[in-house]
């Protein structure tokens, strides 16, 4: 028994040591390997929680690690991102010394964001406002989008600063917007009380395999739109 109540714990603190290895990555502007690494520290956030419940082991203890894990894997990676973002697409003849740091404002969101989900006794089976590793994700393909698309007008988009700084101020609002999410988690297997989430996943698919990384930002602007769209459209 002793054993099993430290695996979540111990599930969460690889969690915070792929966040680390993905700032080191960043650091060396290994961008793929950074986003892979963020990856598989979003997979183990889902498994810690999953055990906690499994093992009936849940406790204040693993919530304050849980949150602060995601502070590094889900705040700092992508505010890093973002500020290395800023900094490539700084004017090389007059830099602007404050620009890139402004990308640590998605860092100080998820913050907020972690911070405010931990009391929030609203957010259990469905969210307000974007998930930080959702966001995570979205910030991170920015630049596998930038090295891997063949597309010009993609490429002036995600080197224009003002652009970025939009994306940098976008990512904080929804992180802490009051927007309700639509739970994607499947309880029956009837078509009518899972349309919204059968449309998202296959639009998702669609998209990934069409678009590859470009598919990947899409595909968690399309979660929010869809869900503004269910607020307002579908809900009784």
């Amino acid at each position: 028994m002793l054993i099993k109540k430290h695996i979540p714990n111990i599930i969460t603190l690889l969690n915070l040591f792929c966040g680390c290895i993905a700032v080191v990555y960043i650091s060396e502007m290994n961008f793929l390997m950074a986003f892979y690494f963020v990856c598989l520290g979003i997979f183990l956030d889902f498994f810690d929680g999953f055990f906690a419940r499994l093992f009936k082991v849940s406790s204040p203890l693993g919530l304050q690690l849980d949150s602060l894990a995601d502070m590094v894997t889900s705040g700092v990676v992508p505010g890093y991102v973002m500020f290395t973002l800023l900094q490539m697409a700084n004017n090389p003849v007059s830099p602007n010394v404050i620009l890139p740091y402004l990308g640590f404002i998605i860092t100080m969101a998820s913050c907020y964001r972690l911070a405010n989900f931990n009391i929030d006794t609203r957010q259990t089976d469905s969210f307000i406002g974007l998930p930080t590793p959702a966001n995570a994700l979205f910030i991170l393909s920015l630049p596998l989008v930038l090295e891997y698309s063949d597309s010009l007008v993609v490429f002036e988009i995600l080197s224009n600063h003002w652009i970025l700084l939009a994306i940098t101020l976008f990512s904080a609002y929804i992180l802490n917007a009051e927007i309700p999410l639509f739970s994607l988690k499947i309880k029956d297997f009837t078509f009518q009380k899972n349309a919204l989430q059968l449309v998202f996943l296959l639009l998702s698919v669609l998209l990934l395999v069409f678009l590859h990384y470009l598919g990947i930002p899409l595909v968690i602007l399309l979660y929010v739109l869809l869900s503004v769209f269910n607020n307002k459209f579908l809900k009784k």
